[in-house]
Order: structure tokens, then C-alpha cells, then sequence
């Protein structure tokens, strides 16, 4: 159960107008009442796009699973905290059962806070008139609370993740079938992945969970006394021969909603992915992070990614909506890539693309259960075991 936000702000706040170093007398604390979770990070980690559960183009309606409040996370829960970060109801991070959880992480966050239309904290401690890094909210609201564990996703927006698939899209889009433009060779996409800008990117998420333990120890905890889990990133779409549109014509973008050339996406699950993951998990060492455990979540939608051969849209497989019996196991747990013309008027955001949906959020959430594994945190792979819902979850295991 999730103690309201209300109060949760409320101690932030207070313990952000004290001195960063500050340990205030308190009741609950390090290792004292009710132990907490709290989740760091990207938009993999703070619940971007768990409003929607599965995909049609036919209704939005069909896939609706959370409603217009679902990033709401305000006091009053009429609104966001901080615009866009998309903390939704369904994120990981709430695994219940008696484990509190706080949602810090931000849709867009890199490992440094940025201030641009919209405020993006990092996992820093910045503080300004916008808010404050995620660091420095982690450190306040830890000084008084009994933090157990602290789960992090970052480093994915560093390799400009948006940027990339962006380019993807548009070289399957601008290109014929005949005369293919692959993003895989492009300057905007290769120059992330040199190797001198993935030692870059290592350094910064290296810099970025320090800060993490920074923050932790100057809200008075041991390092023996929390565990740091560190996630790394879910393959999103299948590899070329996975996906059950086929390249010709537009309908894997128009229909689908996952304009990638096969080459392309063999580059992405083969080359992509694990470099920014092998990058994330050596991190870890760099920064020298002794109590951090890693969820790997690399095949943890595989079976039911975007386009996948084996699911579909409400209106491909015959179901009425995401209420209905089997729709876990029939529709996609990763939302469709959108642009301005397939967004629209309609209730999607752009920035949703991509993404674990309300399927994909329960599924992580079961494993970061089983991870904090009653408050012995372990680290594994997150790997769909089952099918239906287990207390309204699909069955995962953490192996």
C-alpha cells in the first residue's frame, strides 16, 4: 500500500528546505518503520505509456486501462508533479504488499538534469526554481523514510534513444522497398555508438549511480543497509523475420505502428541494445557500487513486443478490449510508434512511443517483486513464465 502522496511531499519538502548533509531527529529512518522502495530514472522506469493496455486503431477506448489521470501523481491527484514525466499508476515500482513505494523517476530524464520546455530531472543534485535532481529528492525523502532498496533505470536517452528511432522511422518511411535507406549506417545514429562515446556514456551513468549512493549515504545509510538495483533495457520490437508485417507498402508503420527495416531491427536487438546495456552494467563497476544486484530485462517482452508475429491490434485478434478474457496474451505489451500525423487529436502522446504499456509495467512490476524478494533484494533475468494473470499481473519469472 502507497502512502499518499500528500504526505510523501510533504517530507520532501521539509527535508529539502535543511542543509543537504542534515540528518533531523525522526521516527522512521534508516532501517527504522516500514520499508520503502523507490524507483530512479527514465521514462523505462517511471511508467511511461502504462495508461495503455495493448493497442487499436480502431477505438482508443479498447486499450484504455488507466484513463486521462493515469500520469497524474500531484497531492490532490489532479495532475503531474512535474509535466511529462509520465509517473503512471502501473509503474514497477508499486509492487504493494505491504513495501511502500515512491516513483522519482522522469519520462525524458538523462544522467544530468535538464531545463528545457519541459524540467527533466537527472540523477544529480541540482536544485533550482524548475525542482530539484532526482538525487537530491532521493536524499531528502530517504532521511526520513526506511529506504530498502532503490531501483534505477538511466542512460538510454544518453545514446538518444529518441533521436535513433526517430531516424529509423523516417528511413523506412522516405525509402522504397527497392532502394532501401537503412538508419543502422547513418552518421546521427553511429556516432552513439563509437567507442569513444560509449566510454563517455559509461562515465556519466557511473557518475549518475554515485550520486546515487551519495545521496543515500548522506541520508545516513550504510551501503550494507540498501540495495541498488540497476535495470537494463527490454528489446521493444522483434528482429526482422519476428514481425508479422511484412517490409513493402507502409502497413508496418501506418498499421502496425513499427516502421523498422528488418535490417534495422536486427541491428537494434543485436548491436544496439546490447551495447547500451553491457554499457549500463559496467557502470556499475566503474562507479564501484558494492550493493548493486541487476534485473536484466532484455527478453522480458519477448513474445509480445510491438508487431510481433503472435499478437496483435483488438481488431487484428477478435477481442473487445483489455477487460477481455486472453487480451494479455493476445495484444502487444509495447506501445505504437507514433508521429504529429498518427498522434494527432487523438489521446496519445508521442513521447509514449515505445514503451512498455500497462502489460509491459505489471510484468517488470512482478519482477522487481520477486527481486526485492522480501527484503533480501537479488538481481536476475526478468522472462515471461505462463500465461493469464496471476493477481492481475502476467506470469513472469525472475531466473
Amino acid at each position: 500500500m502507497i502512502r499518499t502522496l500528500a504526505a510523501v511531499l510533504a517530507v520532501v519538502g521539509a527535508a529539502l528546505a535543511a542543509p543537504l548533509t542534515a540528518s533531523p531527529a525522526r521516527a522512521d529512518g534508516p532501517g527504522v518503520g516500514t520499508p520503502w522502495i523507490v524507483s530512479v530514472g527514465d521514462s523505462y522506469i517511471s511508467g511511461e505509456a502504462g495508461r495503455w493496455a495493448g493497442s487499436s486503431n480502431s477505438s482508443s477506448a479498447r486499450a484504455d486501462a488507466l484513463g486521462p489521470t493515469a500520469y497524474h501523481d500531484n497531492a490532490t491527484g489532479t495532475g503531474e508533479t512535474i509535466a511529462r514525466c509520465h509517473r503512471s499508476r502501473s509503474a514497477e515500482i508499486h509492487i504493494g504488499g505491504g513495501v511502500r513505494s515512491l516513483n522519482l523517476a522522469c519520462s525524458g530524464a538523462t544522467t544530468g538534469t535538464s531545463t528545457g520546455e519541459y524540467f527533466k530531472p537527472g540523477l544529480d543534485f541540482y536544485s533550482g526554481p524548475e525542482g530539484v535532481g532526482q538525487a537530491r529528492a532521493l536524499q531528502a525523502f530517504a532521511t526520513a523514510n526506511n529506504v530498502r532498496m532503490v531501483a534505477v533505470s538511466i542512460g538510454g536517452n544518453d545514446f538518444d534513444f529518441a533521436g535513433i528511432v526517430q531516424q529509423c522511422v523516417q528511413d523506412f518511411l522516405l525509402s522504397p522497398s527497392w532502394w532501401k535507406d537503412y538508419c543502422k549506417d547513418d552518421s546521427s545514429v553511429t556516432s552513439n555508438f563509437t567507442s569513444s562515446n560509449v566510454t563517455a556514456v559509461r562515465g556519466r551513468i557511473a557518475t549518475a549511480l554515485a550520486n546515487v549512493r551519495t545521496a543515500m549515504r548522506n541520508a545516513g545509510y550504510g551501503d550494507s543497509q540498501w540495495t541498488m538495483l540497476v535495470q537494463t533495457y527490454p528489446s521493444p520490437i522483434p528482429s526482422g523475420a519476428g514481425f508479422r508485417y511484412g517490409q513493402s507498402g507502409y502497413t508496418r508503420q501506418s498499421t502496425g505502428g513499427c516502421g523498422f527495416w528488418n535490417a534495422d531491427a536486427d541491428w537494434a536487438n543485436n548491436t544496439a541494445l546490447p551495447t547500451i546495456n553491457n554499457t549500463v552494467t559496467g557502470a556499475i563497476s566503474q562507479a564501484g557500487i558494492t550493493n548493486a544486484r541487476v534485473l536484466n530485462l532484455s527478453g522480458a517482452l519477448n513474445g509480445r513486443r510491438l508487431c510481433e508475429t503472435g499478437v496483435g491490434l483488438y481488431e487484428e485478434v477478435g477481442i473487445a478490449s483489455w477487460t477481455s478474457t486472453g487480451a494479455v496474451d493476445r495484444t502487444e505489451w509495447v506501445n505504437q510508434i507514433r508521429t504529429v500525423s498518427t498522434a494527432g487529436d487523438s489521446p496519445y502522446y508521442i513521447q509514449e512511443s515505445l514503451h512498455p504499456n500497462y502489460w509491459g509495467q505489471l510484468a517488470v512490476r512482478s519482477c522487481v517483486r520477486q527481486a526485492y524478494n522480501g527484503g533480501t533484494p537479488r538481481g536476475g533475468a526478468c522472462v515471461r513464465s505462463g500465461t493469464g494473470l496471476l493477481n492481475g499481473e502476467p506470469r513472469m519469472a525472475l531466473q
